[in-house]
């Protein structure tokens, strides 16, 4: 690590807001560092375009996390053996010495009340509550097989997108961005986008770059009011104006480098000149309502919302840009059955409506646009759902599942994923992996496989020892690859 990393690292945007004197909301803004404003003497830009360790199929990734985590085995996982022994009494094997989120005692089997058909070549079973997922099971991975130990929302979350249960870990998007750059020096490498007002369970770590150095950490936009907070010029100060204090800042920090040769000086300059360009760019690019009827329709994208349809079309507005990474949260998929929205039949069948109508426009869209064969996309939630009743709703009339991270399903597509594919099996009742059992770490090594990485090889030192998004562990699922 030169001593420009060193120094990077330690800088935390508390920091920075600090020392600077002024607010931009420069850490947001400041997410990438220009090369134009200070000529020669600019460190290198640590976000420019990096190769890969070898040629990977996908150069960017669209990863839509379903927060709280959707009923599998009432979309994906068709269970029939399930269905026929509904409300029987648990197993003992299945239920006794093991710990769940809110069930205790012997719980009842609860089969699907959803119709199940399979769709595609590959004759991949999806329920009725997807219906637009229908038509697109050829260019779908459905992972079946999935396995995590956490069974909370917040460690579980964190653990799929930082490979740790706990805080301090940088995310996987920020090892893409920190391992291949970005393509766009005008904007943000990684963008976060948040749907339902709420934010992601694991919070700002979920999207953090932990140790490495902040510049790789998400960037959360809006797609209501403005993109990044303080984007817009302070009141009373136009942007020749802006220019010009930013000028003035520049000749004075010039004067510091030269002086103490500090290199993070050089880099504050940079950071000022990204949140000046981006006052142009940023707007530019999140503003949905120049697309046509047709395209919002598809969606069903309304500009000034702040729905999933909205982040959905965003996302392809974004890649489309050069943007490597697109990190988009929705709340709401935690179905316990404590009111009817949790509700497995209508609570569902309404949620998923907001769901799978945008995300199948999102792959229509980048295949139209030739750019589903370069874009890995991820959908899922941090763990899976019970085959029985929720402890705590069994008596009552909505129909709802307690955590479960024994066994999940995950959805992969695009850049180099194997489409019409299914892989795995879970038991005839859905309690454990029966076959191909893909751990978290096993999926992260194949999203890192997919972008080109060996994902033991792409490492950060901190605190005297390397680390990677896999931890010590984590195989490839060739299985799933094209």
């Amino acid at each position: 690590m030169n001593l420009y990393q060193q120094h990077l690292q330690h800088q935390t945007r508390r920091h920075f807001l600090t020392g600077s004197g002024i607010s931009l909301g420069s850490i947001a803004l400041g997410q990438m560092l220009g090369g134009t404003a200070v000529a020669a003497q600019a460190p290198v830009n640590p976000l420019s375009p990096k190769k890969s360790h070898f040629q990977g199929n996908a150069k960017r990734v669209i990863y839509i996390h379903l927060t709280g985590s959707p009923p599998h085995l009432d979309l994906w996982d068709y269970k029939p053996e399930l269905v026929k022994r509904n409300n029987e009494d648990c197993p003992d094997e299945f239920y006794k010495g093991k710990r769940f989120a809110f069930t205790s005692g012997r719980p009842k089997l609860m089969g699907t009340p959803r119709t199940f058909k399979q769709f595609g070549k590959g004759g991949t079973w999806m329920s009725d509550a997807i219906p637009n997922f229908h038509g697109l099971a050829d260019d779908l991975c459905v992972i079946k097989s999935m396995t995590t130990e956490q069974f909370n929302h917040a460690p579980a979350e964190l653990f799929v997108h930082t490979g740790s249960p706990r805080p301090g870990r940088p995310s996987f998007g920020s090892w893409v961005t920190y391992g291949l750059g970005t393509e766009n020096e005008n904007l943000p490498g990684y963008v976060v986008l948040i749907s339902s007002g709420v934010q992601p369970n694991g919070g700002k770590n979920s999207f953090g770059a932990g140790f490495i150095p902040s510049v790789y950490q998400g960037v959360q936009c809006r797609s209501k009011g403005d993109p990044v907070l303080y984007l817009s010029d302070p009141k009373g100060m136009d942007r020749n104006m802006r220019r010009s204090s930013l000028d003035a800042l520049r000749d004075l920090n010039e004067r510091a480098a030269k002086d103490f040769g500090h290199p993070e000086t050089l880099t504050r300059i940079a950071q000022y000149e990204l949140a000046f360009r981006m006052q142009m760019a940023v707007p530019e690019v999140m503003d949905i309502s120049k697309e046509n009827a047709k395209t919002l329709e598809a969606y069903g994208a309304k500009p000034g919302g702040a729905s999933l349809a909205n982040n959905c079309l965003l996302a392809r507005r974004l890649t489309e840009q050069g943007v490597r990474f697109v990190q988009l949260f929705d709340w709401g998929w935690d179905f316990h059955g404590t009111n009817p929205k949790e509700d497995i039949r209508g609570g569902l069948t309404n949620k998923c409506a907001t769901m799978d109508k945008p995300i199948a426009a999102l792959i229509r869209d980048l295949k139209e646009r030739g750019l589903f064969d370069e874009t890995l996309i991820i959908i899922g939630g941090e763990f899976g759902r019970t085959p029985f009743r929720e402890g705590r709703t069994s008596k009552g009339k909505v129909l709802g599942r307690d955590h479960f991270p024994n066994a999940y399903s995950m959805v992969i597509a695009g850049g180099g994923v194997r489409g019409g594919y299914s892989h795995g099996e879970t038991d005839e009742l859905g309690f454990s992996v029966a076959r191909d059992r893909v751990h978290v770490h096993d999926l992260q090594a194949t999203w890192m496989h997919l972008l080109g990485f060996d994902h033991e090889k792409l490492s950060y030192r901190f605190q005297g020892r390397d680390y990677r998004l896999t931890d010590v562990h984590g195989k490839v699922v060739k299985a799933v690859l094209a």
